[in-house]
């Protein structure tokens, strides 16, 4: 069977890659009946020569191969009939943007399996960009206190090497932090990436009932808490609901979020927000005496969502803006009054090369032993959300209206 990594076509151009030039070494040794080819790229964080050197063959044409891997979406008439494609779609929650991608992928008979489809039985993800997202997204948000409050400069994530580099500035900086309340959420890889850079700052880690004692005016040490959903989250009937109960039955919630905007500074989260579930805070929230929070680094990044001040994506080129609560519009992020907000929604893109390390780890393990055990674990079956017929499979069957334009 022939794999090829395909060179990343959709624009802002994306350098990261599925697998480094030594993991395809490893690859080609680990498995006889396999072979790894490389389409050439003149923007990936690795480089032909680099392929090259590791005995990997680098092609301008790879429309041989059976199985194409990449990572950001494919454009469709970059498309090969009748082939087996990895990629993240953006098709999963019926995004209206790439409906005619998923039309061209059902035309065309390709097999997709989307990143985010690989999972385990239980439906947690196998692999993903997660833990990049929150380490960038970390940093960006320091950066963005920095910046504004003149405390320190710290340079954008895309022109440090890699995450060694990222964390000798977060060294550098550690004495100039001033005394603020820091509020984290979620549980998950990208939660993991930011408190590993809150914990690299060697800001105070208390529980959140103890968070919730702090007085902002006389802070003397910043600190940070850690929120899942049944810290946000309350029913409606009075009533502390499971974690389970908030994620099958969010109608039945609503916010208790105000009690931690009233004593926190700084907000980063990377929480999954789940369809129905309520808003963390609404505007009318921000307008409040009580709402506390000025910069937020929203990781999670649900436009006009959960985070009311997160009226848009921004860029990495231009990364932060301001939000005004009370005339409800955006304003430059130095502007008084307002709420500084980071709300970059593709940040591993700033950090390649680990994230591509990491990344191409987690497929290693995962995924292409499935195409040579009868897929024993199940990944590939669950992850295939097409046929070689053109159609959907039946887990995906709930896309068809989306396709038909009914939805």
């Amino acid at each position: 069977m022939k794999f090829a990594i395909i060179r990343e076509r959709k624009n802002p151009p994306d350098r990261r890659v599925v697998f480094t030039p030594e993991q395809l070494n490893r690859l080609n040794t680990a498995f006889a009946k396999a072979e790894f080819t490389v389409e050439s790229s003149p923007i990936r964080v690795f480089s032909d020569a680099q392929y090259l050197a590791q005995g990997i063959t680098v092609s301008e044409d790879i429309s041989d191969a059976d199985v194409m891997i990449g990572v950001k979406e494919v454009p469709k008439e970059a498309l090969i009939a009748h082939k087996k494609y990895f990629f993240f779609s953006h098709t999963i929650k019926k995004q209206p943007y790439n409906r005619e991608l998923l039309r061209e992928i059902l035309n065309k008979k390709i097999e997709l399996y989307d990143h985010e489809t690989i999972v385990k039985k239980n439906g947690a993800r196998l692999i993903g960009f997660g833990r990049y997202a929150g380490i960038v997204g970390a940093y960006n948000g320091f950066r963005a206190l920095g910046l504004r409050d003149g405390l320190f400069e710290l340079p954008k994530v895309e022109s440090l090497p890699d995450y060694k580099a990222l964390k000798n500035e977060l060294k550098r900086i550690k004495g100039d932090l001033p005394a603020i309340n820091v509020v984290m959420t979620g549980s998950g890889k990208v939660a993991g990436g930011i408190k590993e850079i809150l914990d690299e700052l060697e800001i105070h880690s208390i529980e959140s009932n103890e968070y919730l004692q702090l007085n902002s005016s006389n802070s003397v040490q910043a600190v940070y808490t850690q929120l899942d959903v049944t810290d946000y989250y309350t029913g409606k009937d009075g009533y502390k609901p499971t974690k389970t109960e908030c994620y099958h039955n969010p109608e039945l919630l609503k916010s208790d979020f105000m009690k931690y905007a009233k004593v926190t500074d700084m907000l980063i989260t990377g929480h999954f927000y789940g369809n129905k579930a309520p808003y963390f805070f609404t505007r009318e929230d921000m307008k409040s005496p009580d709402f506390n929070i000025n910069l937020v680094a929203d990781v999670s990044c649900d436009i006009d969502g959960p985070i009311a001040c997160t009226i848009r994506p921004s860029t990495i080129a231009d990364p932060i803006y301001g939000y005004d609560p009370a005339t409800e519009t955006e304003v430059d992020f130095k502007t008084p009054g307002a709420i500084t907000v980071m709300a970059v929604d593709n940040l591993p893109c700033e950090l390649p090369k680990d994230a591509s390390e990491g990344f191409g780890e987690m497929f290693e393990k995962h995924v292409i032993p499935a195409f040579f055990n009868g897929d024993k674990n199940g990944i590939l079956e669950r992850a295939r959300m097409t046929t070689s017929e053109g159609t959907l499979t039946e887990h995906y069957s709930y896309l068809q209206d989306f396709v038909d334009g009914k939805d």
